[in-house]
């Protein structure tokens, strides 16, 4: 599953939200359930572990110039959450991408 994001910020901007704030993606999840570790192997893209419904699935962020394109890999058993996921990444992503809130 690949959902693009679009973005107005610049990489620097990008990368310190994503940093400081993805400890919310868990937050973010349908059922409230997941577990979400990160790690950055490169400046420009983030891995995720995501521990949901019993399964873990892998995904990564890629930061672009204008936008942000997130894949999950989800196994066949979980394919009939890939709308619920989508629609949730597309509602609560640029949420994660805006500034936070003082």
């Amino acid at each position: 599953m690949q959902v693009t994001l679009p973005h107005n910020l610049g990489k620097d901007q990008l990368r310190h939200r994503l940093r400081t704030r993805s400890h919310e993606i868990a937050d973010h999840i349908p059922g409230g359930m997941a577990q979400v570790e990160t790690e950055w192997p490169s400046p420009d893209r983030m891995l995720m572990t995501i521990r949901f419904m019993g399964q873990i699935l892998a995904g990564d962020i890629v930061l672009e110039d204008s936008s942000v394109l997130l894949s999950i890999d989800l196994p066949p058993a979980l394919g009939f959450i890939e709308p619920m996921v989508e629609s949730a990444v597309r509602k609560h992503g640029q949420d994660l991408l805006a500034a936070p809130e003082d």
